[in-house]
């Protein structure tokens, strides 16, 4: 069986607004962090993970994870986190790290907006009294240099030759194609934005340079969907301009407090509270180990985050990226549907993440072995015993196992 090929394989973050804290707290990491603008030059990794409801409560069993992890009925599926240089003004024309950011960014399905809720960093990155900033502008910044980027990438080459297809809609989609593709866009993608954008039947060679920017914003949506987490809700300030910025934004926003998350997960691992990532507090269980500073920080956090949003909202964001955004569910393959095992007896072992709607001949070939999808005869549902097609369409916690001739 494959490793756990997780379809969101990057979740980009911007701004020297607590981004390498967030990978840290997601992650675990130790990433450099920095008061100076744009520190990440390289691109960080890290593997962080989505959190489900483990199916081990449903049937009773005590599960041993190979791919993944479970805690106390929680199961945790690894992804992949890359935390990218920053953005400056101008940035798809070169300026600053841009060039750098952008072909990051190119791999990414989901982005994740680290905004700096208190106001207090400028669009290069530089600290300014808090306040001074709109988180709303950042946003909108943020986008707006996506929008141009796409659309630079898609005048970059002759525009004439996508002009001397007009009139064969086959054409033009390949030929956008062509020149989007590097940026894990389908032609699905492009066939949406087409119309969604209401230039389906309008020939290029009558493209304005507007209806190409819109074009660009459409399938900027569409492929590279961004969540934006307002970061820093530990301090006062933020609470007010996360609520302006909801009133004016359309799209997803998670108030967060990576440094909160990355505290609380340290202290976890060295077994002095009991947390969970994503949970809505924390058990003290060696409160002599704790210096009144520190007693006083958990205090905080129980009190003015904890309390009030019912989460950090590091793991939160992780989960909506995941399953609200990417769309996707988790499914438990198993040799032994009895007993829930695999070959070597190892209870629910693996759970892959795939998107929805995926047919279960697809999950085999793609997840479990390309081979056993050429001799793949059907499925069976754990649950029920029931006898699945190869165009059965797999649900979230199915436990599946494949039966093949092979």
């Amino acid at each position: 069986m494959s490793e756990n090929q997780v379809l969101i394989r990057y979740v980009i973050k911007r701004l020297s607004s607590g981004k390498s804290t967030f990978l840290n707290a997601a992650c675990l990491t130790d990433v450099k962090v920095s008061e100076l603008p744009f520190t990440t030059i390289d691109a960080n990794k890290g593997v962080a993970y989505a959190k489900i409801k483990c199916v081990c409560k449903e049937f009773k069993v005590n599960d041993n994870p190979k791919n993944s992890i479970c805690i106390n009925g929680n199961r945790f599926v690894p992804l992949n986190l890359l935390d990218v240089a920053g953005l400056v003004p101008d940035a798809h024309k070169g300026k600053g790290l841009g060039n750098k950011f952008l072909n990051d960014l190119s791999r990414a399905d989901v982005l994740l907006h680290i905004v700096d809720s208190t106001g207090s960093l400028d669009k290069s990155g530089n600290r300014i009294a808090p306040g001074s900033n709109d988180p709303y502008e950042d946003i909108l910044f943020l986008e707006e240099e996506l929008d141009y980027w796409i659309k630079d990438i898609m005048e970059r080459e002759d525009w004439g030759k996508l002009v001397r297809t007009s009139g064969d809609k086959k054409k033009i989609l390949e030929e956008l194609h062509n020149r989007l593709s590097g940026l894990k866009i389908t032609r699905q993608n492009i066939a949406t934005a087409l119309k969604n954008s209401n230039l389906e039947d309008k020939s290029p060679s009558e493209w304005t340079e507007e209806d190409k920017l819109y074009f660009s914003k459409v399938i900027r949506g569409i492929s590279k969907p961004i969540l934006v987490i307002a970061n820093k809700i530990d301090k006062e300030i933020s609470k007010n301009n996360i609520k302006i910025v909801e009133k004016k934004y359309k799209g997803p926003i998670i108030p967060c407090s990576a440094l909160a998350e990355y505290y609380l997960r340290r202290l976890s691992e060295k077994k002095i509270i009991e947390y969970i990532p994503g949970d809505s507090d924390f058990k003290i269980l060696k409160k002599e180990k704790l210096n009144q500073k520190e007693q006083n920080t958990l205090l905080k956090i129980r009190e003015e985050i904890l309390d009030i949003y019912k989460g950090i909202g590091v793991q939160e964001s992780l989960n909506y990226a995941v399953f609200n955004i990417a769309n996707l569910i988790a499914v438990y393959p198993v040799s032994d549907v009895t007993n829930l095992s695999d070959k070597d007896n190892n209870i629910l072992p693996d759970v892959f993440l795939v998107e929805k709607g995926t047919k279960l001949i697809d999950f085999t070939r793609e997840k479990i072995h390309s081979d056993l999808a050429e001799h793949f005869i059907h499925g069976i549902d754990a649950r029920t015993n029931r006898r699945l097609g190869r165009d059965y369409e797999l649900q979230h916690n199915d436990i599946i196992k494949i039966v093949t001739a092979k």
